[in-house]
């Protein structure tokens, strides 16, 4: 893999593409949250803060993102360009889309945005982890944990995380429900389709692959 932030090789293709991933990672969110019927585990703990202090979904995701960017610092890791990027533009991309997405709809409309958010957020985890400039804080944190424990299991470990926000999440009174379970099951088939797709593949070593979130589940 090429080195985080590295961006000799094809710069705009990699650029256009994280940026592109990470403003429709941002409307996936937006997606589920109108939806009403349920977010992934960090989102039930942004949306849970949300509701408890007044600030937005986007601005609690900014938020969380920077103190777990700061826990990389205990852990070693080297954050990318593509990471100071996820702690910002996703939570801006998510006020704005939830700004322009009608509240209270029908059934089968919820439903439609549901799954539309869940492919488009494994499509969006395609392109940014695909431009190879960084993996998101959150991330980071679960391969940083797992780095200082070797041996220890990545999926226990990225569980373990999932479901201690998730709990913290619907106790502040985010929404937990079938589109929970629903991301769970979808999201690492998804990522492990479309990160081959979009990656970027170091002009050295073409043949090196990306990981994937599927994989470091």
């Amino acid at each position: 893999m090429a080195a985080i932030g590295n961006l000799r090789h094809r710069p705009v293709r990699r650029l256009t593409q994280l940026y592109a991933g990470l403003v429709l990672y941002g409307v996936s969110m937006a997606l589920m949250i109108r939806s009403g019927l349920g977010l992934n585990p960090w989102d039930v703990f942004h949306q849970g803060l949300s509701r408890q202090t007044g600030i937005s979904v986007g601005t609690a995701s900014i938020l969380v993102g920077a103190v777990v960017l700061l826990l990389w610092i205990p852990l070693r890791q080297r954050p990318g360009l593509g990471t100071v990027s996820n702690v910002v533009v996703i939570g801006l991309s998510v006020d704005a889309t939830v700004a322009l997405l009608p509240a209270d709809l029908p059934l089968p409309a919820r439903i439609g945005l549901l799954v539309t958010g869940i492919v488009a957020n494994g499509i969006a985890t395609g392109l940014y982890l695909g431009a190879d400039l960084g993996p998101g804080p959150r991330d980071g944190l679960m391969t940083g944990l797992v780095a200082r424990r070797p041996g220890s299991s990545v999926r226990l470990v990225r569980t373990g995380i999932e479901v201690t926000v998730l709990a913290l999440g619907w106790l502040l009174g985010g929404t937990a429900g079938i589109g929970t379970v629903a991301y769970a099951l979808a999201i690492g088939p998804l990522a492990q389709l479309f990160t081959p797709l979009f990656a970027v593949a170091p002009r050295s070593t073409p043949d090196t692959p990306v990981a994937t979130l599927a994989e470091l589940r």
